[in-house]
């Protein structure tokens, strides 16, 4: 593989046992691959990263493992004051990093420009993977870059932009009756060809993207972190390469801290809070999944213990909301805020105010918004149906 200088390879996150790079799958202690960098060799300081521009988070380079990435020019993405919203919530301020803002409208592009690039360095001719929506709509896009056939396996509750922009991409969509895991297992099922996998955790490069939101987050607030950093949580990926991204920065000596993350769940499917309030090392599969927030329907995350440790070891916790507070909350940051949040990070949002009693008045809050609004637009609409408006 073309590895950037400083990558040092994968290793097992459980036992620290060391892999090849284009390794993928778990390794034989049943964990999750973790690539690994040389953090001696990272020259990095406030200066030499602000004479860089601020165009995408391969600004980063030298703590992402590819030297020649597959990129749309994801990242980057601003920070967005949102004042009223932090009044209201009763913290000293209240920010919202929009990742609507990258080319397909969700974070989930970080990853994949990492899975697309390993795919093309081992050479793949096809990939494929399941997700609830947004991730078949990205890893279409990023398959098309290097040209390559995509099958993105998708249960049938998927709202339509993701769907039409799947084939769009030029992808191979499949709608599989049911919810997220009647796609998983029909990816498995149904797929005869060779494939390399783009699924989360299954590729070991997918929460190296999400690494780069702690990164942007730092470097927008000078250097400095924020007591709190508010993450919807699904299968792990978020909440463990946010962990992992402010981690590098206090060993690299840039910031002092990582800040409290809060793992925000529906209370429809909220397998992560389940676990944590528990106190347990593990998640077990949540039974009838139910909620209107699709993106986050996933009742067996494949980084779940990941996620319980970034949450324990930021001194963190675990929350849920319901879905009309969710959805109210996306409408409210639109109307207030002039963000197109998506009902996941709704979800993020409601927890904010639930967590009040949480908060100290002084605080600093950053909210994680994962998708565009666009992407729910329908679901966003009908609630305010609902209210009669």
């Amino acid at each position: 593989m073309q590895s950037s200088d400083t990558f040092s390879g994968l290793e097992c996150a459980a036992t620290g046992t060391e892999y090849d790079a284009d390794a993928t799958g778990r390794s034989e202690a049943g964990a999750p691959l973790d690539p690994t960098y040389d953090l001696d060799a990272v020259e990095w300081d406030a200066e030499t990263l602000a004479e860089r521009p601020y165009d995408t988070m391969w600004r980063y380079r030298e703590l992402l493992p590819f030297s020649a990435p597959v990129t749309a020019n994801e990242g980057a993405t601003p920070l967005v004051d949102a004042s009223s919203l932090g009044d209201e919530a009763a913290v000293g301020s209240l920010l919202i990093k929009d990742e609507g803002r990258n080319p397909t409208g969700t974070f989930l592009d970080r990853g994949f420009s990492l899975a697309a690039t390993a795919a093309r360095e081992v050479d793949a001719e096809v990939v494929a993977h399941a997700s609830p929506g947004n991730g078949a709509q990205s890893a279409a896009s990023y398959a098309g870059l290097i040209d390559v056939r995509s099958y993105g396996f998708v249960p049938s509750r998927t709202p339509f932009p993701n769907k039409a922009m799947v084939n769009v991409h030029g992808g191979q969509m499949n709608v599989v009756g049911g919810r997220y895991p009647d796609a998983l297992s029909a990816l498995h099922e149904k797929l005869k060809s060779d494939w390399y996998t783009l699924q989360e955790f299954d590729n070991p490069y997918r929460h190296e993207g999400a690494k780069t939101i702690a990164y942007e987050i730092a470097e927008r607030l000078d250097w400095d972190v924020p007591d709190w950093v508010v993450l919807p949580a699904a299968t792990g990926e978020l909440v463990y390469g946010v962990f992992k991204g402010f981690s590098d920065l206090v060993e690299l000596g840039l910031v002092d801290e990582v800040p409290r993350l809060v793992a925000a769940q529906p209370e429809g499917c909220a397998p992560l809070a389940t676990a944590w309030e528990a106190g347990n090392d593990e998640v077990e599969t949540w039974n009838q999944p139910d909620t209107i927030v699709g993106e986050l329907e996933i009742p067996d995350p494949e980084g779940g213990s990941l996620a319980l440790r970034a949450i324990e070891e930021s001194d963190g916790l675990a929350t849920t909301v319901s879905d009309d507070d969710a959805l109210e909350s996306a409408v409210t940051a639109a109307q207030a805020a002039g963000v197109e949040v998506g009902a996941a990070g709704g979800v993020a949002l409601a927890a904010v105010w639930d967590l009040a009693d949480e908060f100290d008045e002084d605080d600093s809050v950053v909210v994680v918004n994962t998708e565009s609004g666009t992407k729910n637009a329908d679901i966003l609409r009908s609630h305010l149906m609902g209210q009669g408006i």
